[in-house]
């Protein structure tokens, strides 16, 4: 009978860290956008370090390719000017101007260099600082041929943004014919391919249903979504992401 109740008080025990475990990976510390371009010579190593980073699943780690280096000698093949446009706004909004690649914006309030792994770690820790980052909690779920997201009641000041939903290449390898890094193959991951906004958000819980027929396009095989104060040409920080494979 001991052993008995043992093994069943063990048993119990190995489903509560279970679920702690799941509970904690779907609940992620950070949200970051890597700024980056084929015809950077400083990017490869960033592009190698966010494909690293993207493993964790307690970070939300996207890659949005740059145009204005094009002029370069070669046009990067997945990039969209809403990016650089993104890039400069968070700049504006930030007040120091500083537009670079390879760039990380972490949780859409601080900026590191996206090779430095140790730095971006650090700035991690000191965004989570900030009032309000990363502070709502956020579940995206496939299910049969669409996407449910859930947004969970605010429980803070912060409760207001937009919401976003990000699909995604998880791996494209691109062959660069020209430029700073001519010959090179380069693997992206987790390639931003569009921005669908699901909605405004003012601190209510809310939910919505995507078909996944409007995100799988372009070898879109993932999808991130964002809760973000601000609007999309003013950005302010991260208040909650979610990250799901679409298969």
């Amino acid at each position: 009978m001991l052993r008995r109740r043992l093994a069943s008080a063990s048993l119990i025990a190995s489903f509560l860290i279970a679920t702690f475990v799941v509970a904690r990976a779907a609940e992620p510390r950070a949200l970051l956008e890597l700024f980056t371009s084929q015809g950077c010579s400083s990017c490869p190593a960033a592009d190698k370090l966010l494909g690293e980073l993207a493993a964790d699943p307690s970070l939300v780690a996207l890659s949005l390719p740059i145009d204005y280096w094009d002029y370069l000698g070669w046009k990067d093949t997945l990039a969209n000017p809403a990016h650089s446009a993104r890039q400069r706004a968070y700049a504006r909004m930030r007040g120091d101007r500083q537009v670079y690649t390879p760039q990380v914006v972490v949780n859409g309030a601080m900026h590191v260099l996206g090779s430095d792994k140790a730095a971006i770690e650090r700035t991690i820790a000191q965004s989570d600082q900030k009032a309000g980052v990363m502070s709502v909690p956020v579940s995206m779920v496939v299910d049969g041929n669409s996407v449910s997201v859930k947004i969970e009641l605010a429980e803070s000041q912060h409760h207001a943004g937009e919401v976003w939903l990000c699909p995604l290449a998880k791996a494209i390898a691109v062959a660069i014919g020209r430029g700073e890094n001519r010959g090179r193959t380069i693997t992206y991951h987790n390639v931003v391919r569009g921005w669908l906004k699901l909605g405004d958000w003012t601190g209510a819980a809310s939910t919505w249903n995507v078909p996944l027929s409007q995100l799988k396009t372009d070898g879109v095989d993932a999808a991130a979504v964002m809760v973000q104060e601000g609007t999309h040409d003013k950005p302010g920080i991260i208040l909650g992401a979610a990250y799901a494979p679409l298969h």
